[in-house]
């Protein structure tokens, strides 16, 4: 497809936590040792536990780190001490800063072929700041917070806006996310095509382009014909 836009989910997607950090960190309230390791293998079962609850943003990002420790083989009663340490961790540098290896490269990449960028985030308000102390807000045009939208993935509307800001059709945008059943299923519904990164087999869709990380992504689909710009149609105007 030859697209106008790329937009992007946030959180393990464009940002992951610094399983490191956060390892080093809890352990010693943890009741065992955690490694980078163990946490980066909970992550993607963790969020499918988390996405498409009722609750807010905010509570289902706090399940989503209870969930993360807790498949990682923290003991329940053990998850309030381990919520107080990652709230101290994150008054000191946001939690959400890690970036995959040629992440920004790749942005760049996509920027110098024309494209048009942006993030649409299921979020609690603070993916401005996550996307700043990651390095990586310059490279967009337009983030949306589900926080300040009024309304979150999969609804089609919250990509609507994003597409409205950048003045472009959904059929010229590609979605990059992390979980089918939000990010696949909301993108489609709102006319966008869509692609994911993440372990291969570990989405529920079979459905759909996958990677480890968004260079390798876009590696992928740039070499299979999947994802071919114009640099001159990218800039021109939607009629």
């Amino acid at each position: 497809m030859s697209v106008r836009a790329v937009l992007f989910d946030a959180g393990n997607t464009l940002l992951f936590l610094d399983y490191g950090r956060l390892a080093r960190a809890v352990t010693p309230v943890a009741g065992m040792r955690l490694t980078a390791e163990g946490l980066a293998a909970a992550a993607v079962p963790a969020a499918r536990e988390v996405e498409g609850g009722g609750d807010s943003e905010h509570e289902r990002a706090a399940r989503y780190l209870d969930a993360l420790f807790r498949l990682a083989g923290v003991a329940r009663e053990r998850l309030r001490d381990v919520a107080t340490a990652l709230r101290r961790l994150h008054h000191e540098r946001h939690l959400w800063s890690a970036v995959a290896p040629r992440t920004a490269e790749a942005l760049k990449r996509l920027r110098a072929a024309g494209l048009r960028l942006g993030v649409v985030s299921n979020s609690d308000g603070g993916v401005e700041e996550a996307l700043t102390a990651a390095g990586l807000r310059p490279s967009f045009d337009v983030v949306v917070d589900s926080a300040s939208a009024g309304v979150e993935k999969p609804d089609p509307r919250i990509f609507n806006l994003a597409l409205a800001a950048l003045g472009v059709a959904p059929a010229e945008a590609l979605y990059i996310g992390d979980i089918y059943e939000v990010d696949v299923a909301g993108a489609r519904a709102a006319g966008l095509t869509a692609a994911l990164v993440g372990p291969a087999g570990a989405h529920a869709g079979g459905d759909v382009t996958v990677a480890p990380s968004v260079a390798e992504l876009i590696d992928l689909l740039v070499r299979r014909g999947e994802l071919t710009f114009d640099p001159v149609r990218a800039r021109e105007p939607t009629r």
